[in-house]
């Protein structure tokens, strides 16, 4: 399958034609420079460090979509960050303060959470850690999603939203109005925040009327609880009904989407990408080291506590040949280069077509440090081809 996708006149007329009626953000430039900031070796202002250091930063920044919000090229994801009692792999307070410092320190200015993570742990974390390391509000981006059930403490998890709601959750999962503004209501008091600049939501609801979900988001946005709005894993026709729906009816749009996308996973970009194009939404997607896997070799494909625990990578043995023999090729790709496997992973992850930014997590303080490093890297149509070759279809993971 094509890993591609070139805007054609006929594509790029459609492309035009949506965005210069309907939405009230231009279409981006196709001129690189328009899009693009590099800071290089900038002292930050002392008054913004923590603990009033000076600080340089190496970092590339982007417009997320065609809105006028520019993200790092790399966005720590928080999943990592809460409460054991959650999953055993999750780093605590302490740990993650430091490993969201380092971030910053490195020109990651993104920071994307959920209030489903740890059931809220996580949200309450970045929020200490932004008042504690003093990072400055109107150069950070927040962040986070809303959907799932959660629980009232880090253990409390349910399969589903019956199981929530025999349990007392009921109306606190799903994109209803009722349970957006609730749960963004609460993700500020976490987070300690006056609004978060991109509130996304985190699946599709089946149960709420779209109608409902988009007159909702577009409220929130005008109360002035989040700047902007996005939408994380759903089908293509699910993203196009809500966003032509916005469009239609002069309310938010959406700029951006977290979708599952890696070298390992590739089925986005039959449906999802196109469309995210046509629309001219960022795609900032989840799991572009597919937990890690294309990170290290085969042999030591069980090196991590996450890789051992964490019950979403199982998914990867429904294709294990497949994906054994694209990971070698990222190996081989990484020696011939003499840079990590992680570097490679993420460089063909920015090298694709219509690619913002990729959320990437990590326990590891040198591993964050190297993965920023792939901003830097450039490959080549013959090393893409490499790594993209032995790829087969799969079944969709990460929504239903």
């Amino acid at each position: 399958m094509a890993s591609t996708f070139e805007r054609g006149d006929a594509s790029c007329t459609v492309y035009s034609l949506v965005l210069s009626v309907s939405t009230p953000y231009a279409p981006a430039a196709d001129c690189p420079d328009d899009q693009i900031t590099t800071i290089s070796n900038v002292n930050t202002p002392k008054e913004h460090i923590m603990s009033g250091q000076e600080s340089q930063k190496k970092m590339t920044y982007v417009r997320l979509g065609n809105s006028g919000l520019k993200v790092s090229r790399i966005i720590l994801g928080l999943m990592t960050y809460g409460s054991k009692d959650w999953a055993e792999w999750v780093l605590e307070e302490e740990e993650a303060i430091k490993h969201i410092k380092k971030a910053y320190e490195l020109g990651i200015q993104t920071f994307d959470t959920a209030n489903v993570y740890s059931n809220g742990e996580s949200e309450r974390i970045f929020g200490k850690a932004i008042k504690e390391l003093n990072l400055p509000r109107d150069e950070i981006v927040v962040m986070t999603k809303l959907y799932a059930t959660v629980g009232r403490t880090p253990k409390d998890k349910f399969a589903d939203r019956s199981q929530a709601e025999a349990n007392g959750y009921v109306n606190q999962s799903g994109l209803s109005r009722k349970h957006i503004f609730e749960a963004v209501k609460h993700s500020l008091e976490r987070l300690q925040l006056d609004y978060v600049d991109v509130l996304q939501c985190h699946r599709f609801d089946y149960d709420t009327p779209i109608a409902e979900t988009m007159q909702a988001l577009h409220d929130v946005v005008q109360a002035g609880y989040a700047r902007y709005i996005g939408m994380s894993s759903c089908h293509a026709y699910q993203f196009h009904a809500m966003q032509n729906y916005a469009i239609n009816n002069k309310l938010t749009p959406f700029i951006s989407m977290q979708n599952h996308h890696s070298l390992l996973y590739r089925e986005e970009e039959r449906e999802m990408i196109p469309t995210l194009k046509m629309f001219g939404v960022g795609m900032i997607p989840w799991s572009p080291l597919a937990r890690g896997q294309l990170g290290r070799p085969v042999s030591q494909s069980e090196a991590t506590d996450r890789s051992q625990k964490d019950a979403w990578g199982k998914y990867l043995d429904k294709t294990k040949e497949a994906n054994n023999k694209i990971i070698s090729r990222v190996e081989e790709v990484a020696k011939s280069k003499g840079i990590s496997m992680a570097q490679v992973a993420i460089a063909w992850s920015l090298s694709k077509d219509g690619m913002t930014a990729p959320i990437i997590g990590t326990t590891n303080l040198q591993n964050l440090e190297d993965i920023v490093g792939s901003i830097h890297v450039k490959l080549t149509e013959e090393e893409i081809k490499q790594l993209e070759e032995p790829y087969i279809p799969q079944a969709i993971v990460g929504h239903t």
